[in-house]
């Protein structure tokens, strides 16, 4: 014993007093505490050695040096209670029990929990308390703690661990992407959601596994953090959102009037989604859109979808006659993206809305924008030709047989077509529509609105005949091809509509944020939202959607089942990270319109942000899934969801209940 005592005395003077630890508290307990008893009986002679040396359960014993500097950084005072999480052997307890009033450790791993309450024990510090259990989630029955000391090195701090920071208290922990390389922080918590932090330099630790730390698994590599992430500038700027949004308790009761007015006299309102298959999205732009027709006479709806199939929903909702379809509408994949009882319930509102009209021209009507239904969209040209102008529709039927027999297969006819094995459809389809122009005015006067109806399929066949060829040139070119389908859509929709129609819009937040605000536009790429400013300016406002965590409607691949997915927690480095660090789970932030000019700069910074599709990929997540923006730029208005649910698709059961002509019924 005698020689560890020498030992420690030396360790204290060579490795501490003269690296520049100065605390007389801190140097009196690293020299009273037997460093010795908290080591294996294999490395006992190595105890004072000048580095860390391994422990039970593949975990280390940090350098002496390191375990005084953290203690020192954490200025400690008697009456002090502590959480340390991370407690391995059960030395840094021990010392920080001859500083304070309490301490309480908990330790991951049940053999060193147990270990190191033994040890300690042992050599009375009956001060310290230590289980076994998750440290990432604290210890919330001993809360507040003046201080706390992580001992393991976690991907970023995590927020319980704040939670349970006194006001005044100080935390160090090391803290890094590369498991065995972080730095090591002290965070002071000046205030209820205000941090200051500092750097005490680089370091090495063991992996913090946990909820909100690294997930278990092997130590050398283990998996990506679940948990949130934090940092000072962020927290600073959660809290501004905080200050700054309106937040609301649900959708149904949620006071929207400000950003109604906010909207003011915009003549297209594009509200977008965050993924295709999230029910508090659907329902909360069903929400704002019943206020916008209600209440400013919006009289167009148009939805990221198919022009044939949502005309079914447009007869259903202003009661207009014109030819069926060979199939069910949103019979194809994605059948939940529209067949859900979110839309079911937004639809039957408008019928009953429509039905109170005391004329047609304040009926909102809605219309499907995209341009992938080719076989769709040639069977409703073709049927309604046949009604009103047989020889016509003869006409029509050999040109498009040039299709043949790739209809229902469009991508194989624009693989055939690239490849040189047969030659394009377009003169056929562009002579189609151009009858179809030249004797509008005729078959308008039997009935305008299937005739409008019959056009727009035409321009949908002619769209989707380049659009699945240029597909295999590239992303960029199919993707502006159909944004530019879609506004084109748009704009024939509100001039047949009459002077001074409004108009919202429907669909991903890629498609209506300003996709000069995001890496799209860096790749040459436009979008309905970009398409719509250049065109009307400030008569434009495009408001987005966002979330943390949840659950989701998708598919792991196109054209298979629909799963009810987890959405993972959000990226440290996105958008939604900071939005998840906000007070309030459930808000509406003004972007462009708002008053505070200092958090519209902060948030243009460029982030990550989160789009998910039909398709979900929560294993390929940052590179199949995030995209940069800047958030100010893209959206004129940010609603944030928190947590999320998927949507409910319809079932056998919403069939039964619905009349034998509801467009939703199969």
């Amino acid at each position: 014993m005698t020689s560890f005592r020498r030992q420690r005395e030396d360790m204290v003077q060579r490795q501490l007093v003269e690296r520049g630890i100065e605390d007389p508290r801190v140097l009196d307990a690293m020299r009273t505490v037997p460093r010795e008893r908290f080591v294996p009986e294999t490395y006992r002679e190595l105890s004072y050695r000048d580095g860390p040396l391994p422990i039970e359960q593949g975990q280390t014993i940090s350098q002496p040096y390191i375990v005084a500097l953290m203690v020192e950084a954490l200025r400690l005072e008697e009456g002090d209670r502590i959480l340390e999480v991370g407690a391995g052997s059960g030395y840094a307890a021990a010392i920080l029990s001859r500083m304070a009033e309490s301490v309480h450790a908990i330790e991951y791993h049940d053999e060193l929990a147990a270990l190191a309450r033994e040890r300690l024990s042992a050599l009375g510090y009956d001060n310290v308390e230590v289980r076994q259990g998750d440290g990432t989630r604290g210890w919330p029955v001993y809360a507040p703690f003046d201080a706390i000391l992580v001992s393991a090195g976690g991907p970023d701090v995590p927020p319980t661990l704040l939670e349970q920071l006194a006001v005044g208290g100080r935390m160090v922990i090391p803290v890094g992407d590369r498991t065995r390389s972080q730095e090591l922080l002290r965070i002071t918590k000046l205030d209820q959601h205000e941090y200051s932090q500092d750097s005490l330099g680089r370091v090495q630790f063991v992996p913090l596994v946990g909820s909100e730390g690294w997930q278990a698994g092997a130590p050398e590599h283990p998996a990506p953090p679940t948990g949130p992430r934090f940092s000072i500038k962020r927290q600073h700027l959660a809290r501004r959102i905080g200050e700054a949004c309106e937040p609301f308790d649900d959708i149904e009761s949620a006071d929207i009037d400000r950003l109604i007015d906010r909207i003011g006299s915009a003549r297209v309102v594009l509200i977008g989604e965050a993924s295709h298959g999230t029910s508090e999205f659907y329902r909360m732009r069903a929400e704002i859109t019943r206020a916008l027709i209600e209440r400013a006479g919006f009289t167009v709806l148009g939805i990221e979808a198919d022009w044939p199939d949502t005309s079914m929903l447009d007869r259903w909702v202003r009661g207009w006659d014109g030819p069926g379809l060979a199939e069910p509408p949103f019979s194809r994949f994605p059948q939940w993206m529209w067949r859900n009882r979110e839309m079911l319930a937004f639809i039957d509102w408008l019928r009953a809305h429509n039905g109170r009209q005391d004329r047609a021209e304040g009926m909102t009507s809605v219309h499907g924008l995209d341009l992938y239904s080719l076989y769709n969209s040639i069977y409703t040209v073709l049927e309604y030709l046949e009604r009103v102008d047989p020889a016509a529709a003869e006409r029509a039927r050999q040109r498009y047989s040039c299709f043949s027999p790739w209809e229902k297969e469009p991508a194989t006819y624009g693989r055939a077509t690239v490849s040189g094995e047969r030659e394009d459809c377009e003169d056929e389809v562009v002579a189609t529509l151009m009858e179809l122009l030249q004797r509008r005015l005729q078959y308008r006067a039997a009935d305008g609105e299937a005739m409008f109806d019959t056009e727009q399929n035409a321009r949908v066949v002619q769209s989707a005949e380049r659009y699945y060829r240029i597909m295999y040139y590239g992303s960029r070119e199919s993707w502006n091809l159909r944004d530019r389908h879609m506004f084109s859509t748009l704009r024939s929709v509100m001039r047949h509509r009459g002077d001074g129609a409004r108009a919202v819009v429907w669909a991903h937040n890629s498609h209506i944020g300003d996709a000069t605000a995001t890496e799209m536009g860096m790749r040459g790429e436009i979008n309905i939202g970009q398409l719509a400013r250049e065109t009307v300016g400030d008569d434009a406002y495009l408001v987005g959607f966002g979330t943390d965590h949840g659950t989701v409607a998708a598919a792991s691949n196109w054209d298979e089942p629909m799963q009810v997915m987890r959405v993972r927690p959000s990226h440290a480095e996105s958008y939604e990270r900071i939005f998840h660090q906000v007070d309030h789970p459930r808000f509406t932030l003004p972007l462009s319109r708002g008053d505070s000019a200092e958090l519209r700069h902060d948030l243009a910074t460029p982030r990550l942000e989160r789009a998910i599709g039909v398709i979900y990929r929560p294993e390929t997540e940052r590179i199949s899934h995030y995209f940069e923006s800047v958030l100010t730029k893209q959206f004129d208005e940010y609603i944030w969801f928190d947590e999320t649910t998927a949507v409910q698709p319809l079932d056998g059961r919403d069939n039964e209940s619905l009349a034998d002509d509801h467009p939703l019924k199969t």
